[in-house]
């Protein structure tokens, strides 16, 4: 059985199975859930069975495409409904989303970076179901000057926070079906005291913990660290903000689609979107009069394969006949337009849109883009891609670059293109992705054998130590048109010299500064996501990595790895010599506050890289030890 064939079980549903098993039951409660996996499962309309044994059936129905109530699982054992199945097949199913869906539908499009462990949606009819009081989707979460949370939303903040911090203290491999039921109750509390964003936080680690408890090939240590993070940091806010700070950390159920009148728009390129959950489609870029950037996209279940086909299809977008690929190229006019706050188009009923002529890269509105120094497009899109910013919905991570080939450079992951932009400074290129089936990997390899060609390009920021996106179209060698690197292939004939090999260029120094010590707290910071809090408690002195931190110009980065360390080990014992349970709160405040700061120097870093500094020292103002908040 594999987890992505049973439906979304709401949160509420999971937590109240699992609690509602003795204590004998849970302890076997993660043996079931593996055994049960093993299992076949088919489906049959809105439910879904699953064979325990020979002559036992477990059931799941789905109304609507979401197990809403307990009663909708059901067991054909002698001990249902106390038997320990129910809540085993409760775990092993992915974790429902309860945000209604926004009023008007946009386009379909694939979540964000982190869907492969996105977890899924559910209607307003299964929120209603579940009795959940859900502000509309058009209604911001808006605060008052000087409001605070109220006492029931504090409540739920504080159930997170010690929910996460119970997964920190036991780490993945501690974080059973029992931990993870903790997360789910806290985060159906918090979603009833209009928390969604702290809610959202902790159905994403939940769902992280189940990739990496079953093996997940798609499943990253770093997005589990960023998403417990994440959770922690929003929990600990909400006992402390006000006004608009408040309203941020609350979040919003749904980014509703606003009307946004009629725009002239201009196409740029099309890229081919393919999850790690498998999902395939295309998103196509256009350009404002303004300059301002919008997405139409056409994502759904299918791969590489349905993102090569789609891009000959009709974009889904008022009376327009164009295809995505022609989109790219050409241009909209479209009146009644509705966008969502991070650029998508929506496709209402009231939405008309008509083909009209496109723009050369080279020429206005679109030439606009690529007249704004590398640096400052860079600080852009580091404020859109900040891992715990307060997500707003703007910007951009898109780079409009005028480059230089200089050639192939190696790497320990593999070979990237080598460019230099304004102000000599020197971007490393790479393919947006490896699937054989898109055209990245080759089309670069063909770039690398035209050493000293200018091109006009666009990319995606990779927030690293030093220059870095991914390549994601570029002006055609010939200076005749566009290509998406994704989608159309070079030929050795559009190169200036067809017979040229791949030219490698020099090894790049590391720089004055030499590389940032920095990963030597990141290390310790990951370290404890898998393993838990005793994996910092076992090291003996760390007082060589704070010495060398402190060489690099870290003094906090050194405190606070030897404040980490030093709660990890902490374990006071009371009069008769009795180990006293450990301080998880001291120590989830110390490793957020690590997790927080590598973040943000990691991100100054880049910024000054883009500057032209890469490798020099760079200066990181102090951040008090315990001030976990910003």
């Amino acid at each position: 059985m594999n987890a992505a064939q049973l439906p979304p079980v709401a949160p509420e549903v999971t937590a109240t199975l699992v609690e509602g098993l003795s204590p004998r039951l849970r302890k076997r409660l993660d043996g079931a859930v593996t055994k049960l996996a093993a299992r076949p499962t088919h489906r049959d309309g809105d439910t879904t069975t699953i064979e325990v044994d020979d002559e036992t059936e477990l059931r799941l129905y789905a109304p609507g495409g979401v197990v809403a109530k307990v009663e909708d699982v059901t067991c054909g054992c002698l001990l249902a409904p106390a038997c320990v199945h129910r809540a085993a097949a409760a775990c092993a199913a992915p974790a429902a989303d309860l945000a209604p869906e926004p009023a008007e539908q946009a386009t379909p499009e694939a979540p964000g970076p982190a869907s492969a462990t996105a977890p899924a949606t559910v209607g307003p009819d299964a929120a209603h179901a579940l009795g959940l009081n859900v502000a509309p989707a058009s209604a911001p979460d808006a605060a008052t000057p000087h409001e605070t949370a109220s006492p029931d939303q504090r409540a739920a903040a504080d159930a997170l926070w010690s929910a996460g911090a119970a997964v920190l203290e036991a780490g993945v491999d501690g974080a059973g079906a029992v931990t993870q039921s903790a997360l789910l109750r806290a985060a159906h509390t918090a979603r009833l005291r209009h928390l969604p964003r702290a809610a959202g936080a902790a159905l994403s680690v939940v769902t992280l913990l189940r990739a990496a408890r079953s093996g997940n090939p798609s499943y990253r240590t770093a997005e589990l660290v960023t998403a417990l993070a994440e959770l922690l940091g929003t929990a600990h806010r909400v006992g402390t903000a006000s006004g608009a700070e408040l309203a941020a950390v609350r979040g919003r159920v749904r980014r509703p689609y606003s009307p946004d009148g009629s725009l002239r728009l201009y196409g740029l390129f099309t890229e081919p979107v393919v999850t790690d959950s498998g999902h395939g489609g295309v998103r196509t870029w256009v350009a404002g009069a303004d300059g301002r950037l919008f997405t139409v996209g056409d994502v759904a279940p299918g791969g590489a394969g349905r993102a090569l086909g789609v891009a000959d299809r009709a974009v889904r977008l008022g009376d327009s006949a164009l295809t995505h690929r022609e989109l790219g190229r050409a241009g909209l006019a479209v009146s009644g337009a509705t966008v969502s706050p991070d650029g998508r188009l929506g496709a209402g009923k009231a939405v008309k849109a008509v083909t009209a002529r496109g723009a050369a890269w080279t020429e206005p509105p679109l030439a606009a883009l690529w007249g704004t120094p590398p640096a400052e497009q860079a600080a852009r899109a580091l404020r859109s891609t900040s891992r715990y910013a307060d997500p707003d919905g703007t910007g951009s991570d898109l780079l409009f670059l005028d480059v230089e080939l200089l050639g192939a450079i190696r790497e320990p992951g593999g070979a990237c293109l080598l460019a230099q932009c304004e102000g000599g400074v020197r971007v490393r290129l790479t393919v947006a992705d490896d699937d054989p089936a898109l055209a990245h990997r080759d089309n670069l390899a063909l770039l690398a054998a035209a050493p000293g060609t200018r091109l006009r390009i666009i990319g995606r920021l990779i927030p690293a130590t030093h220059p870095r996106l991914t390549l994601l179209a570029c002006a055609h060698p010939t200076g005749e048109g566009t290509v998406d690197l994704g989608l159309d292939r070079l030929r050795r004939a559009d190169l200036p010299d067809p017979s040229a090999p791949a030219h490698f260029a020099p090894p790049q120094p590391a720089g004055p500064g030499g590389p940032s010590p920095l990963y030597l707290l990141e290390r310790r910071v990951e370290q404890t996501v898998p393993a838990g809090r005793a994996a910092l408690g076992l090291l003996s002195d760390v007082t060589a990595e704070t010495r060398r931190i402190r060489r690099g110009g870290l003094p906090t980065a050194a405190a606070l790895l030897t404040a980490l360390c030093a709660s990890a080990a902490q374990r006071d014992r009371d009069l008769f010599g009795r180990l006293l349970p450990a301080d998880t709160d001291g120590f989830a405040a110390y490793w957020l506050a690590a997790a927080r700061y590598t973040a943000a120097v990691s991100e100054s870093l880049c910024a000054a890289a883009w500057n032209g500094t890469e490798g020099d020292q760079v200066a990181v103002p102090p951040v008090p030890v315990h001030d976990v908040a910003g």
